[in-house]
């Protein structure tokens, strides 16, 4: 649900915490192939909460990938997630959509936490709720400065923002175009960065439930560097499963890294307990499936683990199970490594053909 589309080709763009991530694709309805693909790590503590503290440096990565995938299209649309980002359903009387135009920003004042001066606001009529007398509205805000930045660190860089959008929902696009989900089929999206993780529990083709938390896969290179005594490096390697050049074994390392997959668990335990709590359809609120994007979904032991916590299957997603690529120009192997972190650059770099 971008704020603005178009025809043209856009470059989806993730700016995560740990890293940026670009992706151009051509093609259209559901045939799509990749035209570009770049991922570059960020230094530490260069976005923290959200907010980038050395524009600088990331506009430098962002023109980077551009000049080193000779991407030609200035068009970037990115998307944003956290605390300054509000996504809400309700429900409202059946009204027109002028009505509704005039009575929205007096009824996103009762949902949103901010002032309304501060935010830049979106809605979609979703449908009729579900009595059938009224309709469902998805309310999105974000704050103004957050935009802001987006837009500094990109303009910075030479190129254009052509929209902003949210990173569950460019998640979702990803989910729709790779798995056609069966319109009776509940799946929870979990996105793990380094710093947030996004969960959307998503109905068939609709969302039914968003959350944004604050853990990722910091929390684990973090502990592990603290009670091993082991560089940034060798802990990035450790929690993927790869032994050190210090010598510290995976297996060490794994009650560790238990220790942090049950924190998130525990928090993705409590956010699907607040959905089923408050979800209308009994018979949606059981999950069928659970798909893992983000660098994190690469955490040794990560998907056997929940799949043993929640009793569903859970498989790392796929951001190229059904795009095409040349396999001349793209490294099979490097693809398929960089394809759960690609998730909502791919979801974006759709939205170019809504």
């Amino acid at each position: 649900m971008g704020w603005f589309s178009s025809k043209k080709s856009v470059v989806g763009l993730d700016i995560g915490s740990s890293a940026v991530k670009a992706v151009e694709l051509k093609g259209s309805r559901g045939n799509y192939e990749l035209v570009s693909i770049g991922h570059v790590t960020l230094l530490s503590d260069i976005i923290v909460d959200g907010h980038i503290i050395d524009l600088n440096h990331v506009s430098d990565v962002i023109n980077r990938i551009f000049q080193e995938q000779n991407i030609k299209t200035n068009l970037v649309g990115t998307s944003v997630s956290g605390h300054s980002v509000i996504v809400k359903k309700i429900n409202l009387p059946s009204m027109s959509p002028e009505e509704l135009s005039e009575q929205i920003n007096w009824e996103a004042e009762q949902y949103i936490p901010f002032a309304l001066d501060e935010v830049n606001l979106s809605y979609e009529v979703l449908g009729q709720d579900a009595t059938g007398t009224g309709m469902e509205v998805l309310l999105v805000a974000c704050k103004k400065d957050r935009i802001a930045q987006c837009t500094q660190v990109i303009n910075q860089a030479g190129k254009q923002l052509h929209f902003v959008d949210v990173d569950s929902f460019a998640l979702q696009a990803a989910y729709d175009l790779n798995y056609h989900p069966m319109p009776t089929t509940t799946v929870a999206l979990l996105d793990i960065g380094a710093s947030v993780m996004n969960i959307n529990v998503v109905r068939g083709s609709q969302s039914i439930f968003t959350r944004d938390i604050s853990v990722g896969g910091n929390q684990y290179t973090d502990l592990l560097q603290k009670e091993l005594n082991l560089t940034f490096e060798e802990a990035e390697s450790l929690k993927r499963g790869l032994p050190t050049e210090s010598g510290v074994r995976p297996e060490d390392a794994q009650p560790l890294i238990q220790s942090v997959s049950e924190i998130l668990a525990l928090e993705v335990q409590k956010t699907l307990d607040f959905f089923r709590a408050t979800s209308s359809m009994a018979d949606s609120s059981k999950v069928d499936r659970m798909l893992i994007a983000g660098g994190s979904s690469k955490v040794s032991g990560l998907t056997a683990y929940m799949a043993e916590r929640f009793g569903v299957p859970v498989d790392r997603f796929d951001s190229f199970r059904n795009i095409k690529y040349n396999n001349k120009k793209f490294d099979e192997d490097y693809i398929r490594e960089l394809s759960p972190n690609m998730a909502v650059a791919v979801g974006l770099a759709l939205r170019s053909g809504d």
